[in-house]
């Protein structure tokens, strides 16, 4: 696989398709992304993708973090060269989970947004959007099995398994108090 190389970092490719040093016609205010800029895009494509968000997240959001200026959703449109309804829907996403806010641009009627930066924002903001809910479904699940549904299974497994879903149905109430610590030590 090739990579690309900017000062010694390397990275895919691939991380980097559609980000290209593309010539920008006269009339555009908007420049193409420079190489460092697409290497802080590519590491949160990266780590969007590492924790199951889509590759537009990433994209939008290091846009935002390589940029010193607040962008509009057509900015973000017109350097990431993606759909307005990609960026549409991953502005909304990153400001529910608290990854970006708006900012009022003095003289221009548009939505400006720029990046949160601080880690316990951002990581108290993904386990409250995208941990929690799945935290709560995990409890639901965990809540309704009982002994007798390994009724099939011998005295020794049903025992077994017994134990375990007591186990099991511990686990979200430790996971609601670990993941606060976690956020709190990250920040």
């Amino acid at each position: 696989m090739s990579r690309v190389s900017t000062n010694s970092a390397l990275l895919p490719e691939e991380d980097l398709a559609g980000m290209e040093d593309a010539a920008e016609p006269e009339t555009s205010k908007i420049p193409a992304l420079g190489a460092a800029e697409r290497q802080v895009v590519a590491i949160f494509v990266q780590l969007a993708q590492s924790v199951g968000a889509p590759r537009s997240l990433g994209e939008i959001y290091g846009l935002l973090f390589a940029t010193p200026v607040p962008l509009s959703s057509q900015d973000i449109v017109e350097r990431l060269k993606i759909s307005k309804g990609s960026v549409s829907q991953g502005l909304r996403f990153l400001r529910t989970w608290g990854a970006i806010k708006s900012v009022v641009v003095v003289g221009d009627r548009r939505e400006f947004f720029e990046p949160v930066v601080e880690l316990r924002q951002l990581v108290g903001g993904f386990i409250r959007e995208r941990i929690q809910p799945e935290i709560d479904l995990w409890k639901e699940r965990a809540g309704v099995l009982k002994e007798k549904d390994f009724a099939a299974s011998g005295d020794e497994q049903r025992k077994v398994m017994a134990a375990r879903l007591s186990k099991l149905q511990t686990w979200p109430g430790r996971a609601r108090t670990v993941l606060p610590v976690v956020a709190r030590l990250l920040g």
